[in-house]
């Protein structure tokens, strides 16, 4: 072999090897960039939460507080009654959660796996569930659950409809009959998964003897355990963060988003009463600060997401095993 080839090799491993460096440099910084523009805000809220008063106003304090303080925190958690309000949501929203995915897994089923009269009708209204957005139901939701009636039975036994708004009931009705918030996208994704299924396994298990219920239960849900996971923590998380469902259906319970929508308002409430107590009860009732309004109320949105970054990184493995199999199979 020439010098010349020996050389033109040479220098052909040297440009791919400066190549790859600048490729991996540049997907580092690009990585790095997207990461800092989803993380700032709430680094930005979290170095707030922990400045006092003073700090807010000082231009040379910009991410790490000068006079560290936990008093945010303490004002935050007495106005959103937090350990209450953690308590009841955390019940209601998995018990919700839990009803949703089980609903949702049954219709998306029947729908990979059986043909039926008006399949594909239907199909098209889960994805109506999909593209339409809560707030154009609303008004329609408002007088289906204060005049709640089916088939009118309730009319027929009682002489009247039932009120449903301002309960738990009709809160958890629209999640066990697969009307919950984002219903139809996780019937989509569940029959996406259990179309990816060969039909084989269930093949197998009727030649043993397994009925249709029993093979659904035993084989196909175990297989579909991570879909399932996925399934339950988008369902938590926007019923976390839902303010529509709640407000209609929940007012009367302590529920988070309830109390962080009105954080603002307790904080003015409160600062209102500071004011009377040290002016003897006849001084005048100022407006807090905005800076410090903002403070408080940025401390609350840190107390609101905490449960659900924690329950993200216990879920976390199942969670990304889950997308992987999807992007497989669908």
């Amino acid at each position: 072999m020439s010098n010349n080839t020996i050389s033109a090799h040479s220098m052909y491993i040297l440009k791919n090897k400066i190549f790859d460096i600048i490729y991996k440099v540049f997907r580092a910084i690009l990585l790095f960039g997207l990461c800092f523009l989803i993380l700032q805000p709430l680094l930005d809220k979290i170095s707030v939460s922990f400045m006092e008063e003073k700090d807010l106003y000082d231009a040379t304090v910009i991410s790490i507080p000068r006079n560290f303080s936990t008093e945010n925190y303490t004002i935050a958690l007495d106005l959103m009654r937090y350990w209450s309000s953690l308590f009841q949501t955390l019940i209601i929203v998995v018990i919700s959660a839990a009803l949703q995915v089980f609903a949702c897994t049954l219709a998306a089923y029947g729908f990979a796996r059986y043909k039926f009269p008006g399949k594909n009708l239907l199909f098209m209204c889960v994805f109506l569930i999909i593209i339409v957005p809560p707030q154009t139901i609303l008004s329609s939701l408002y007088l289906n659950f204060q005049f709640f009636d089916i088939f009118g039975i309730a009319r027929l036994l009682s002489g009247r409809t039932m009120n449903l708004l301002g309960t738990l009931s009709g809160y958890l009705l629209l999640s066990a009959t697969a009307m919950g918030l984002k219903s139809g996208l996780y019937i989509f994704l569940l029959r996406q998964y259990f179309r990816g299924v060969p039909k084989e396994l269930e093949e197998a298990a009727y030649v043993d003897g397994c009925g249709r219920l029993y093979t659904f239960w035993r084989i196909m849900l175990p297989d579909a355990l991570p879909m399932l996971t996925s399934c339950f923590l988008f369902s938590f998380v926007w019923q976390w963060t839902d303010t529509i469902f709640t407000t209609l259906f929940l007012r009367g319970y302590q529920m988070m988003p309830i109390a962080i929508s009105r954080l603002v308002e307790s904080f003015h409430r409160y600062w209102a009463s500071i004011n009377a107590m040290g002016a003897g009860g006849g001084g005048i009732m100022a407006q807090p600060p905005i800076g410090y309004v903002e403070a408080v109320l940025a401390t609350g949105m840190i107390l609101f997401l905490i449960p659900l970054i924690l329950l993200y990184l216990g879920a976390q493995k199942m969670f990304v095993e889950s997308l992987s199999q999807t992007g497989i199979k669908m």
